[in-house]
């Protein structure tokens, strides 16, 4: 982590979301293989359990069950449950054990090395059926913009870190680019079938299920479809045993079923509703709310906030085409952050009128009634506008020189 992350004590996790200002959509196992399910693609069979529902159990007779608890996290066959109890998959034959082990499950929080230290509640459990697995490949399917559209990436190395396998045995990895219009040909999922090792019937099979996936990924506007580990069984069936998948969130108009079943209950509530107004917010833990507009804006801003002493509270961008009421809403979540202590508005008009963000601070300041310092600064386009809104406004807001000036303010009036 670059010193300027660890300055702002941005968590590694959050990063990635800083650079690229996407907000993926997050799905359990059991969602992503229930699309997969409805898209023809083989896997598992399984049920699904809450603390509510367990009527699926009855029904559901399989040699031999897989109990696993479904939270946005990996690392949970290791984890260990706040209760003491350990793992969140298992293994049983014996139907009257399942009761068991869900029991010490549910309710309660899961702790792995992806999740907060307290852990993650479990709220659901799918049970699956175990399948004897003979050999495990990898399968991935991604947009790549080197090749100007989908790109499958294979190993005959699966059920384990990809990423390992290429640094360790690149001559493993096999990349198929696919154009777009031709799509994925007959010939081409047999040569990756072969790739993967699948001999005989096997590899008609494979063939047949890797072109699936490629409609799938197709029809539901996936940025990724990630298949690890695609196995051979020992009755002779490929199947998809675990899956994580992307979307494309330009597509949510065209794909309102699938970004129907994000599952927000583990997300900051704070998050969750600046999604609603198409705000990007993440918190940082500090005492000073920053209201920006632009990535890079908004890491200056932290960043200059930290070099006075000061800490980010948070970093919430309202974009370039922000209107009055986002600016309303971006205040309420602001300062419904009881560690708030100050709030920072530091934005740079281009395609963004600095009128439009001055109009929104006013009505957000009347609406409202705000008994923490607020600091602007306003620049660019009709930057002397919004200056002039202010300060005819009769509020009390303290308009800043530039940044640093802004910065030292903010800092100061915590």
């Amino acid at each position: 982590m670059s010193v300027f992350w660890q300055r702002l004590r941005v968590k590694p996790y959050q990063i990635q979301t800083f650079k690229n200002f996407v907000r993926h959509l997050n799905l359990l196992e059991y969602q992503s293989k229930n699309l997969l399910r409805e898209n023809g693609v083989a896997i598992q069979n399984f049920c699904l359990l809450d603390e509510k529902d367990k009527s699926e159990l009855e029904q559901f007779n399989v040699e031999e069950y897989v109990i696993k608890a479904q939270i946005l996290a990996g690392g949970r066959g290791k984890g260990h449950f706040n209760n003491g109890f350990k793992g969140g998959v298992h293994f049983t034959k014996e139907k009257k054990q399942i009761n068991d082990v869900i029991d010490k499950m549910l309710g309660y929080n899961l702790i792995t090395k992806q999740t907060p230290k307290d852990g993650i509640p479990v709220k659901k459990i799918m049970i699956a059926e175990s399948v004897n697995i003979i050999r495990e490949t990898y399968l991935c399917i991604a947009m790549d913009r080197s090749s100007n559209g989908p790109v499958i990436i294979a190993s005959p190395a699966g059920g384990v870190d990809i990423e390992a396998v290429a640094e360790k045995t690149p001559n493993l990895i096999k990349n198929t680019p696919v154009d777009i219009f031709e799509g994925l040909t007959n010939k081409k999922a047999a040569e990756i079938a072969e790739f993967l090792e699948f001999k005989g019937e096997l590899k008609e099979a494979a063939a047949k299920e890797i072109q699936k996936l490629y409609k799938m990924f197709l029809d539901l506007d996936c940025t990724q479809l990630e298949i690890n580990p695609l196995v051979e069984t020992d009755k002779k069936k490929v199947i998809s045993v675990d899956a994580k998948l992307n979307f494309d969130d330009n597509a949510k108009f065209r794909q309102k079923k699938v970004f129907a079943l994000e599952d927000v209950t583990e997300s900051d509530p704070r998050e969750v509703e600046a999604a609603k107004h198409n705000l990007n917010y993440i918190g940082m833990g500090g005492n000073i709310g920053c209201l920006v507009n632009g990535a890079g804006l908004a890491m200056a801003t932290m960043d200059i906030i930290k070099l006075h002493g000061g800490d980010p509270a948070n970093f919430l961008d309202v974009g370039g085409s922000v209107k009055e009421e986002q600016v309303t809403a971006a205040f309420k979540i602001l300062t419904a952050d009881e560690s708030v202590k100050s709030v920072l508005v530091n934005v740079f008009g281009g395609i963004v009128n600095c009128a439009t963000i001055a109009n929104g601070i006013v009505s957000a300041m009347k609406s409202m009634k705000l008994n923490i310092p607020l600091i602007v600064r306003l620049e660019g386009t009709n930057a002397q506008e919004a200056r002039n809104i202010i300060n005819n406004s009769g509020l009390n807001i303290q308009a800043a020189q530039d940044l640093d000036n802004a910065a030292q303010l903010a800092v100061k009036s915590v």
